[in-house]
Formats: C-alpha cells, sequence, structure tokens
C-alpha cells in the first residue's frame, strides 16, 4: 500500500492563522483503477485564496490548494508515467486522481511545457497567478498606452506580474508593497515607475506625487482604506478590477473603510471583482503569452520557496503576514 501524508484542518481560522490550525495525518491510498493516476507533490502552493474560501474548509479534511506532481502511477493513456500535471488536491504529498472530467476545474492536467524554466512556474506566473493578473487586468481594466496604473500587493504572484503586463501595453506604473525590500525590487528589478511601501507613506500623499492628473487603472489585490485612498485618486472613467482584499483576510470582523459611493459616481468609475475560472476555456492564451514574454526578457518572477511538505503551514502563514517576495512554493 502507498501512504500519504496530508496537513487537514484542525480547527476553523480566528483571525490569524496559527499553526495549531493544522494536524499532518498519514492515510493508505488505495489500488488505482481505470482513469486514475498516482501522483508525488514536487511543488505545492500556498494562496490568500486559501484564507478564506471557508465553504472549502471542513474539519478533518486537507487544506485546499494546488501542486505540480510527477506521475508515479497510471491507468490512463493520456496521463503517462514520467509527465508532470497540475492538480487543486491540496495540502497532499501522493494523491490517487480521477483523470475523466476533463472540464473540472480541478481535474489534474498536464503541466504546460515550461523548457528549461522551473516547473514550480506552474503555480506561479504560469498557472492561476499569473492567469489572473493577464485577465484579470487586461479585460477588465483594458489599459492603453500612457495611462497611469496602480497595483496594490504589487510584489506578490499576482500584483507583481500585473505590473510589469502594464508596462508591456505602455502605462505608467504604480506600485504599492509592505516593505522597503519589496519597493527597491519593483523599481530596480521590475521597472515600476513608481513604488511605495504604504507602511510607511501615506498612499494618498504617494499619488498626488507619482500620480498628479490621477489613475486611470486599478488592480486590487488589498482592499481596505489603501483602495479607497487609491479610488478616490482617479480620474473620470477609471477602471477597477478587484482581485483580492488581503487587508481583511484575517480580520475577525469586516473592518471599515472610506465609502466608495462618491468617487464612482462623481468620476463615473467602472468596478469589477472576477474569479479566474471565468477563463477556464482560454487557459492556455494566458500561459503561453506569459510564456513568450518571459523569454522576450519582457516578465520577470521571482519565487520564494520553502524547502519541505512539513513546513506549509509556516509558509502559509508567512505568506499571508506578507514575508515572500513574488510566489510562495513549497519544495516537497
Amino acid at each position: 500500500m502507498v501512504k500519504a501524508r496530508k496537513f487537514v484542518l484542525a480547527r476553523h481560522f480566528e483571525g490569524e492563522p496559527q499553526l495549531d490550525n493544522f494536524r499532518l495525518e498519514e492515510e493508505e491510498l488505495p489500488p488505482l483503477e481505470d482513469g486514475q493516476i498516482l501522483c508525488e507533490a514536487v511543488y505545492l502552493s500556498v494562496d490568500p485564496y486559501q484564507r478564506v474560501f471557508k465553504e472549502m474548509h471542513k474539519l478533518g479534511e486537507p487544506m485546499i490548494g494546488s501542486q505540480v506532481a510527477r506521475i508515479v502511477e497510471s491507468r490512463s493513456p493520456d496521463f503517462p508515467v514520467g509527465k508532470y500535471v497540475v492538480g487543486y488536491w491540496g495540502w497532499r504529498d501522493r494523491t490517487v486522481a480521477d483523470t475523466k472530467n476533463h472540464n473540472d476545474l480541478w481535474a489534474p492536467i498536464l503541466a504546460p511545457d515550461v523548457g528549461d524554466l522551473p516547473l514550480s512556474l506552474c503555480l506561479g506566473v504560469l498557472g492561476m497567478p499569473g492567469n489572473s493578473a493577464y485577465f484579470g487586468f487586461l479585460e477588465l481594466c483594458h489599459p492603453k498606452t500612457g495611462e497611469v496604473a496602480v497595483v496594490s500587493g504589487a510584489a506578490g504572484a499576482v500584483g507583481s506580474i500585473v505590473g510589469q503586463i502594464a508596462l508591456i501595453k505602455g502605462c505608467r506604473v504604480i506600485g504599492f508593497a509592505g516593505s522597503d525590500e519589496k519597493v527597491k525590487w519593483l523599481k530596480d528589478e521590475l521597472g515600476f515607475h513608481h513604488a511605495y511601501n504604504y507602511k510607511s507613506m501615506d498612499v494618498a500623499t504617494a499619488l498626488k506625487e507619482a500620480a498628479p492628473e490621477g489613475v486611470d487603472v486599478y488592480f486590487d489585490n488589498v482592499g481596505g482604506k489603501l483602495s479607497s485612498d487609491v479610488i478616490y485618486n482617479m480620474r473620470t472613467g477609471g477602471r477597477i478590477s478587484v482581485c483580492g482584499s488581503i487587508s481583511s483576510y484575517n480580520s475577525t470582523e469586516i473592518p471599515t473603510a472610506p465609502i466608495l459611493q462618491p468617487a464612482m459616481i462623481f468620476k463615473e468609475l467602472k468596478m469589477e471583482g472576477f474569479l479566474v475560472k471565468r477563463w477556464l476555456d482560454r487557459w492556455d492564451e494566458g500561459i503561453k503569452q506569459n510564456i513568450q514574454w518571459i523569454k522576450e526578457g519582457k516578465l520577470k518572477y521571482r519565487e520564494t520557496v520553502t524547502e519541505g511538505f512539513e513546513n506549509m503551514p509556516k509558509a502559509f502563514i508567512g505568506m499571508l503576514k506578507g514575508e515572500n517576495v513574488g510566489k510562495a512554493v513549497i519544495k516537497v
């Protein structure tokens, strides 16, 4: 019998996640049936959404999440042994997966051909975060050359890609991040025109300095007062794409922020939230374009890699505190 390790939810989150919210367990996996594959995780992902999908948090069941895994046994001709797949099987190091339902978001898909790039990118710029940036920014913000684009959470897995796509599209880019190290990375390596540490710089003051005539497009990963400040500094006809609200994810009560309606009305703004599965039928388009931009040197990436499956809870907690730069992944 093949055994698997898994982190299950031991108790529901109250405020910031703690190590004792999780419990490491072991289970025996069943023999394969027709259409199934046995996979061993190589890289696993921790992402902000894992904190807030409460309807998927069930006590005693594995924490949700994605991974890149190697097929070690197969009873499916479309998924041969030795190939790599991306699967949304949660925090577990071995999985028996059904390959028959190809239209299911959680069904395994063969990892894209990344050439000599790291396989871990299938969980970042060449996976869900990269497609969130690609589709969420381009389809909802419709950036134009010369426009001012603001990104919050700009040094994270999604925000860092959004900012670079905005640069590719000819925008003047302003990023907000949570440390001086991240600000330096955004400006010196990624080429943002302006970047600020929102913990030490007033957002409204920063925008008056960097965008005195206002902001045209805003990609929101953070929510809260920071986002209210950005929205009140937008120009008429501005577009806002809402990807996340990480400032509130660990809050026990919904935090208050300045109301948005006056700015939305008098500046005729358009604001829309999204889940990236909206573009599931175009998934390969985003990945192929991001690969091309990487090869052309237009798109850079950075990963914060934690070694060891047993350190997943620690990496998750650290990611929610903003300890990662770029994408946070765990190498098994």
